[in-house]
């Protein structure tokens, strides 16, 4: 039988562990009139890790704008076209000839923080060559993560269209006249037991235990989920997204003052990472 050399391969899984703990990442600072957000790309989105730090690296960002935001949803920005853009110019549609493949993972969603890319309406979800968002979002009841409101929604208005139902129907039609659809759908799902139940339908939705508890404690937009690729996340600077969500916008969601961006990238251990920002890589 062959000896083994002990030594050599507590050497060789030393080696390992010290290669593991000095990897090198890159660590994304968004630089804004409002501070700095500190951001780190995934692993698990490579193509949208490529593009982005191709573009940073050729100074892509640098002077653009954030050009749409809204409050507890999102900033968005990387439009070309938003360099040195006057005010009330539509913004939105610019970018390099191409798209990245989406590549969407179960475990990387819509909290706030996300870092996630912009896409036109197209089959493959295709996302745009240069343009992201990051979420703010808001929290979010257990209730309302939950409920499936497209069903709720349909089997609530078969109800009322029932004459027996009428008193049910001015209930909501109070609520929507008052509070519009925000309202409307707080009431949907207060009633939701008794539309359940009179109309024999099912109205709850599976969520994954991870999604609940980001989306009920620091909040996101969860309706954007598998729907548009999240290749990052902001790991210091959350209050900064605050501050550029909050601020007055026009009728297309542009801020009233421009809010430009520089993006730089520096090579950081991720154990470096992990320690300053707590930030934990996934285990390979």
């Amino acid at each position: 039988m062959k000896k083994i050399n002990f030594a050599l391969l507590a050497l060789s899984f030393l080696f390992m562990a010290a290669s593991c703990q000095t990897e090198k990442e890159y660590l994304v600072t968004i630089k804004t009139p409002y501070g700095d957000m500190k951001a780190i790309l995934y692993d698990e989105t490579p193509k949208h890790k490529e593009n982005f730090i191709k573009l940073a690296k050729e100074g892509f960002y640098d002077s653009l704008l954030f050009h749409r935001i809204i409050s507890e949803f999102m900033i968005q920005g990387g439009d070309p076209n938003s360099k040195n853009a006057a005010p009330g110019i539509p913004l939105g549609s610019g970018g390099p000839d191409y798209t990245v493949p989406a590549e969407f993972k179960k475990h990387l969603f819509h909290k706030k923080g996300a870092l996630a890319a912009a896409r036109t309406n197209n089959p493959e979800k295709a996302s745009s060559s240069c343009q992201f968002y990051i979420v703010q979002g808001k929290v979010w009841s257990n209730e309302e993560l939950t409920s499936d409101m497209n069903a709720l929604g349909q089997a609530a208005q078969q109800m009322m269209a029932r004459p027996e139902y009428d008193s049910l129907k001015q209930v909501f039609v109070d609520a929507y006249n008052s509070g519009g659809q925000e309202a409307y759908g707080k009431k949907l799902i207060e009633c939701k037991g008794i539309i359940a139940k009179e109309m024999n339908v099912k109205v709850d939705k599976d969520v994954p235990a991870d999604r609940l508890e980001a989306y009920t404690t620091i909040g996101g937009a969860p309706h954007l989920d598998d729907e548009y690729t999240v290749f990052g996340i902001v790991v210091e600077g959350l209050d900064i997204i605050d501050k550029i969500a909050e601020q007055p916008r026009d009728g297309r969601d542009r801020p009233n003052e421009n809010i430009t961006m520089v993006v730089e990238l520096e090579e950081v251990s991720k154990k470096k990472i992990t320690k300053t920002y707590g930030y934990q890589y996934p285990a390979e």
